[in-house]
């Protein structure tokens, strides 16, 4: 059941959304590196525009991070406001 207040209570992964775009950043260069070697030009270009938006993710998250808590609703508080009935 929807409360109608989500975006107020919803919570954000950051730590594994960085984790993820770690992954993907390793994955992207890789692939770009890989690609450029073998002479697929094409490739390498389309896993160096993932690079680099990847690398913008990344920013964007470790800046969330450094940010610091705003209000986080604590674990024993569900994310909806229970049932009422």
């Amino acid at each position: 059941m929807r409360s109608g207040n989500e975006p107020a209570t919803a919570r954000s992964p950051l730590r594994m959304r960085l984790v993820l775009g770690v992954w993907g950043l390793l994955w992207a260069a890789g692939g770009t590196v890989a690609f450029a070697l073998v002479g697929r030009t094409g490739w390498a270009v389309a896993c160096g525009v993932l690079f680099l938006v990847v690398v913008v993710d990344v920013v964007m998250v470790v800046r969330h991070i450094r940010q610091g808590p705003h209000y986080q609703p604590g674990r024993d508080v569900p994310p909806y406001e229970p049932d009422r009935e």
